[in-house]
């Protein structure tokens, strides 16, 4: 049997996509005028774009007090993000009600490597889940049913994971990918 050239992998969380609930109505006009690094241009789309610096994040502000927090690369610092926007955005609210608000991971994109040369000719021509068109873009894109996710596959091994909705989803969706690959890799060629 032929030994094993992918690991069990490993991965960085490069973006967090959540979802909340401010439970309260904003005025996006006057957060406009009175709030620094908010932008607000109801014509071309009915959220304001808030940025935090810290910690670094942005965040599509509703009307009815429902936002898209994304840019972070951990849960805490979704929670942090979601409770100081409750907070700066309180004196532009109405029907505000008392508490912390919950979120929902709606997306988690991670980075990997499996430090292995593959095939992705052959993971194309093999794999029904698999796009590769070289000359549209240099890497293959599969598609996981289990756990729901697609992965931006290159020839150098590095793995892009986007779709998953927990960090457990995203080791699992890694692992699986690793062991379906297993027969395309080669040892990495080292350059000069």
């Amino acid at each position: 049997m032929k030994k094993s050239l992918i690991g069990k992998p490993t991965f960085r969380v490069e973006n967090m996509v959540a979802s909340a609930n401010l439970e309260m109505d904003l005025d996006l006009y006057a957060i406009a005028y009175k709030v620094y690094d908010v932008e607000y241009e109801p014509e071309q789309f009915p959220g304001a774009i808030f940025k935090l610096k810290e910690p670094k994040s942005s965040l599509l502000l509703f009307k009815n007090g429902k936002i898209i927090c994304t840019g972070c690369k951990n849960e805490k610092e979704v929670q942090l993000a979601i409770e100081k926007t409750q907070k700066m955005m309180l004196p532009f609210s109405k029907n505000a009600k008392k508490g912390k608000p919950t979120f929902k991971i709606e997306n988690i994109v991670a980075s990997a490597a499996f430090n292995v040369e593959l095939d992705l000719y052959a993971i194309a021509a093999k794999n029904k889940d698999v796009e590769y068109e070289p000359e549209q873009f240099p890497g293959a894109i599969f598609k996981l049913k289990e756990p729901k996710s697609s992965l931006l596959l290159f020839k150098n091994g590095k793995i892009i994971c986007t779709g998953c909705k927990s960090e457990k989803e995203v080791q699992a969706a890694l692992d699986r990918t690793a062991a379906l690959m297993q027969p395309f890799a080669s040892v990495l060629q080292k350059k000069d």
